[in-house]
């Protein structure tokens, strides 16, 4: 009878999903579940298999199993994914807490080596995951895509989630600690993120380019638009960084309201990501390099009530904005429409999914042992290189699929979160498999590969 009265109150919900109060009522149940993951979360913090982002997914999942059965198997989420909310709304203050809060002085001594693993190790990993999806996926059913969408699935699998590999591994057993290993904390950390910036900016150059009349001009210009996309949106963000800077010492605003000082800067931080969109640059790589210039310049010009205020206020924005992209990709995880078309060919979808893991793996492999010979040949001691084990680290550290994955997958096989082709369908699907499978397995594999009385003074 309970059950009854929960379903006909979720048809209610259902009818009224159109509505203002729908949507006032689905994100009061989505504020909730967020609450939920938080509490959840702190209790399970001590815990060496969970972490707030697996948290979150979990929830997520068993959410959308709830919902998919009250629905009578027609919904599965209470909030439509859009592509402008993740990039606009969630995505900035994630990359700017992430520069904010960055050790900028091992960032900078390793700025070379994590250029060469965030540019060219994504490039060498796009060009393998591109050359094997166009080979095996016509010979397992997959005949409908074209070569625009194998170079764009190898943009989408070239994005590491750089927040929530850190989440894993500074639960673990504080591996990756920017106090005690500075070097894998910077390579790690540097590489993820600019790997995001890089993917996305080779994913927006593909789309504007006509991929089926590549000749040496087109690949040149392609080349010349990526290098010219990097070097501005690193030039934008670095000068609204420093113009934040200028105005908050020139004015004195600290004397008057600590809350304008915060309310400037977070601003001025958003303002840089959005003028980059505008100019269709890269809005990750701005913030990022705007979050690094204002820890540098303009936290220093601040007053002191506003330094704490800034940096306690800009770790929760990211933590929350975490929290609600894991939470909403494991209710998404089950969404029928998609999976309904790929249940037709399951051993399709199975093959794609692990063809796309096994190249991501083989992709990582491919840059990260390869580059880190060319950068320990380049450093002046062998005590300042990259040993063995921490590239193995590094190599795990970045097989970590997420959100960036999951928005450009969408971008690319649905219009309006919706899928009308059984090819899109399973890439879709495929695209959430390798997102779950990345993110949960990946601190079992390491704590059997890392047992947990291992510190950082063995890594050297």
């Amino acid at each position: 009878m309970a059950i009854d009265h929960i379903s006909s109150l979720f048809a209610k919900l259902q009818a009224l999903s159109t509505s203002d109060h729908g949507s006032v009522v689905s994100m009061n149940i989505f504020v909730a579940l967020l609450c939920a993951c938080i509490v959840i979360g702190h209790l399970l913090e001590e815990n060496r298999w969970m972490n707030e982002s697996i948290t979150a997914l979990v929830i997520g999942i068993c959410t959308g199993i709830l919902i998919l059965m009250l629905s009578g198997g027609r919904s599965s989420h209470i909030l439509v994914f859009s592509e402008d909310l993740f990039f606009i709304y969630l995505l900035p203050p994630i990359i700017f807490n992430a520069g904010f809060q960055v050790k900028k002085k091992q960032f900078f001594v390793n700025f070379i080596t994590i250029m060469m693993f965030g540019a060219i190790g994504t490039l060498i990993s796009c060009a393998i995951i591109t050359y094997g999806v166009a080979k095996t996926f016509k010979k397992i059913g997959i005949r409908s895509l074209e070569i625009a969408d194998y170079l764009a699935i190898g943009a989408i699998f070239s994005a590491t989630d750089s927040v929530c590999t850190l989440q894993v591994w500074n639960c673990m057993i504080q591996v990756l600690n920017q106090d005690e290993t500075p070097l894998l904390y910077s390579l790690v950390f540097g590489e993820g993120v600019v790997n995001d910036a890089t993917s996305v900016v080779l994913f927006n150059a593909i789309q504007s380019f006509d991929i089926n009349q590549i000749n040496p001009s087109i690949g040149l210009h392609f080349f010349g638009n990526f290098l010219y996309l990097f070097t501005t949106s690193t030039l934008l963000g670095v000068f609204t960084g420093l113009l934040s800077a200028y105005i908050i010492k020139k004015l004195y605003i600290g004397r008057h309201s600590t809350n304008r000082e915060f309310a400037l800067m977070m601003l001025m931080a958003y303002l840089s990501y959005m003028m980059a969109e505008l100019c269709y640059l890269s809005g990750i790589l701005t913030v990022f390099f705007c979050g690094i210039t204002m820890s540098h310049y303009t936290w220093h010009n601040v007053s002191e009530s506003s330094r704490i205020t800034t940096k306690h206020a800009f770790a929760t924005l990211s933590f929350v904005a975490e929290t609600f992209i894991f939470l909403y990709v494991g209710m998404d995880a089950l969404d029928i429409d998609k999976w309904r078309f790929a249940s037709d060919r399951p051993a399709t979808s199975l093959a794609v999914s692990s063809v796309l893991l096994g190249l991501v793996l083989a992709g990582r492999a491919a840059f990260v042992f390869l580059l880190s010979f060319i950068s320990n040949i380049t450093r002046k001691s062998s005590k300042e290189g990259i040993s063995f084990r921490q590239q193995v680290i590094i190599w795990w550290a970045g097989l970590m699929r997420g959100a960036v994955s999951m928005a450009l997958a969408y971008n690319q096989f649905t219009l309006l979160g919706h899928t009308a082709k059984r090819a899109n369908a399973i890439m879709i699907t495929s695209t959430i498999t390798v997102v779950l499978v990345s993110t949960v397995v990946r601190p079992f594999v390491y704590y059997f590969y890392f047992p947990p009385k291992i510190t950082s003074d063995h890594y050297g």
